[in-house]
């Protein structure tokens, strides 16, 4: 039995540089962090004494025979990566809902990466679960998804991820003394839209037309390296808030998809209540509204986003774990008899080892 926990990630700048139709050309960046919010998943192999082989539950639950059968796409493809061709029983728990703009998708492909490789009895890097997840999610699932969800939720940690034009990622630590980054958690709200949707529709709304949102991309990779210099000169992390707002400007521009009448009027209220700035994260559309706001204005922005769940978080810095592993009891050779249809002999074997 596996249990994996994989964290989820707010992007502060620089997303849309991610994606590899633009960073192949011009290269990107982002500063980011993992938070104390995650995706678990649960994985053993299933003892051949069930109708199905395969067997996974999320917000479904789907019983099957075969790889294809399974209507989750990233559990078949990474499945099928793997090349794993033994009864597999699969449960997923997230603390934040799925379409939330949260890397919650990318989450859960590392984390489930990472869990059947530990139930193969191997230890993958970082770096290794980072760019296989990449590579299920853009090549086998041909998702319009950016890099660094992926990258985030493999890593862990408040990072300057850099995407050159060759293909190569580079992941920097922000290194910060405890008192900084505590200063920077502690301006930082979450809230809960309950709008959900697909971040690759959103995505393709830009991302098919990229090059015609030059000047917009180039701005939101600049304040990358603006707001690092914010958080490492030790002045007033007001900036920080300021090009938040900036940020999320240049964002709204990329497309009508972005953003709607409902998000912004959530985002006024906040900016009337003292916020300083924010930005939907992720690629827009609804889901989580990231907020920078001084602690002595948050009770104000709490009384004007009241609709809205508020969620407290830390930042985390550890990335995708292993937090149980328990040896099971190989089941090869009744799989083997089963295959086989073998129903004597596999009744006789498990009746020997009962």
């Amino acid at each position: 039995m596996i249990i994996s926990r994989t964290p989820f990630r707010v992007s502060f700048f620089g997303g849309g540089t991610d994606y590899p139709a633009w960073y192949r050309a011009h290269g990107g960046a982002v500063l980011a962090t993992t938070i104390d919010k995650y995706c678990y998943l649960t994985c053993r192999y299933l003892p051949p004494f069930f109708e199905h082989r395969l067997r996974i539950v999320y917000s479904q639950i789907e019983n099957c025979q075969t790889i294809d059968e399974i209507s989750h796409p990233a559990v078949r493809e990474t499945l099928r990566y793997l090349k794993i061709d033994r009864g597999i029983e699969i449960h997923h728990d997230g603390d934040l809902p799925a379409r939330s703009g949260m890397g919650s998708s990318s989450a859960f492909t590392v984390g489930l990466l990472h869990a059947l490789y530990a139930l193969l009895g191997k230890m993958p890097s970082k770096q290794q679960l980072a760019q296989e997840s990449i590579y299920i999610e853009q090549e086998s699932l041909k998702e319009t998804v950016g890099s660094q969800d992926q990258v985030l939720a493999a890593y862990g940690g408040l990072n300057h991820v850099t995407f050159l034009p060759n293909g190569e990622i580079s992941v920097r630590p922000i290194t910060l003394n405890q008192e900084r980054i505590q200063e920077l958690n502690s301006n930082l709200m979450l809230f809960y839209t309950g709008i959900k949707r697909t971040a690759s529709d959103v995505a393709g709304s830009y991302v098919n037309d990229i090059e015609a949102k030059r000047r917009q991309l180039r701005i939101m990779k600049d304040l990358v390296e603006e707001s690092i210099s914010i958080l490492n000169s030790g002045q007033d992390l007001k900036g920080f808030g300021e090009l938040l707002h900036e940020a999320w400007q240049a964002k709204r521009s990329l497309s009508k998809t972005v953003s709607n009448s409902s998000v912004d009027e959530l985002y006024e209220q906040a900016r009337s209540a003292g916020a300083i700035g924010g930005k939907l994260t992720g690629a827009g559309g609804g889901g989580f509204l990231l907020l920078f706001v001084p602690p002595e204005k948050q009770l104000k922005v709490r009384e004007n986003l009241n609709k809205l769940i508020h969620v407290p978080f830390k930042f985390e810095f550890s990335g995708s774990q292993i937090i149980f592993y328990e040896p099971q009891e190989d089941y090869s050779a009744l799989e083997e008899l089963r295959a086989q249809q073998s129903v004597e002999a596999f009744k006789e074997l498990t009746l020997v080892q009962s």
